[in-house]
């Protein structure tokens, strides 16, 4: 009876093992993967692959495109982390407030946490310019290169910036990245005295993004609003004027959340 048990806690073990290195794989395609790929990789046979990713499909964790019959990962995960407050959904509650920031300013609009040391896009209302930017729900970006994730990092305890600037590597991706500590200390504290953060090209070419936080009860970010558009439409002498949108932005977000 006891050897029964022990190999049944054994295989699930080694079931348990499979799906999650099979999610692990496809967070890393976007683009997915077909059974026979996914077995090769990960050194399966093709049918447990094809039982795991079935199962899968079926929880609605996975998604298998008709066209070309790769497993992408759906949203459920994304789902699972995003964060709520005294029992809202930060999602849901921001969505409106987003809209209208959209509208007024006429570019995108996004809402990112801080997420394992970088921003995560939680929700985004996409411009309706011909020439827009825009990001995927669920993508991550360094924090120290945009607008969001440096407003979040102004405003985190000091202990909290030391511990992420000892573990990040500040690479630059542009000539104007903040790629070292004292520049992007000195941005930080830029953005304590006038409430909003901005990305001029920091981490992409071509593209500026201007952001607001959004603080809880105790001063604590929970995350951050911004508008991101290309330079050409966001120019600097917009920066206030956006600056200041965000920053009413995420209070009216705050005042939902703590109503």
């Amino acid at each position: 009876m006891t050897e029964t048990i022990l190999i049944r806690e054994e295989a699930s073990a080694k079931g348990t093992e499979r799906t999650l290195a099979i999610l692990e794989l496809l967070g890393r395609f976007r683009r997915g993967q077909s059974s026979s790929e996914i077995a090769r990789t990960l050194d399966l046979p093709v049918n447990t692959v094809g039982r795991i990713t079935e199962t899968m499909t079926k929880r609605g964790w996975l998604y298998r495109r008709e066209d070309d019959r790769r497993y992408v990962l759906t949203n459920r995960v994304a789902d699972l982390t995003r964060p709520q407050v005294n029992d809202k959904s930060l999602v849901v509650s921001s969505w409106e407030s987003l809209k209208d920031l959209r509208d007024r300013t006429g570019e995108t609009t996004q809402l990112l946490s801080m997420s394992e040391g970088k921003a995560l896009i939680l929700e985004q209302c996409v411009s309706d310019q011909a020439i827009k930017v825009s990001g995927t729900v669920g993508m991550r970006v360094p924090c120290y290169s945009c607008a969001p994730g440096k407003s979040i990092l102004a405003n985190i305890p000091e202990i909290e910036l030391d511990q992420f600037l000892e573990k990040v590597t500040l690479k630059r991706f542009t000539p104007r990245t903040l790629a070292t500590r004292e520049l992007l200390l000195g941005d930080l504290q830029k953005i304590r005295e006038c409430g909003y953060g901005v990305d001029e090209a920091e981490g992409l070419e071509g593209i500026h993004c201007v952001a607001a936080v959004i603080l809880d009860d105790y001063h604590y970010p929970i995350a951050a609003v911004t508008t991101i558009a290309p330079a050409f439409r966001l120019p600097a002498n917009r920066f206030e004027e956006i600056g200041e949108a965000c920053i009413e932005t995420a209070g009216n977000i705050r005042d939902k959340l703590f109503a």
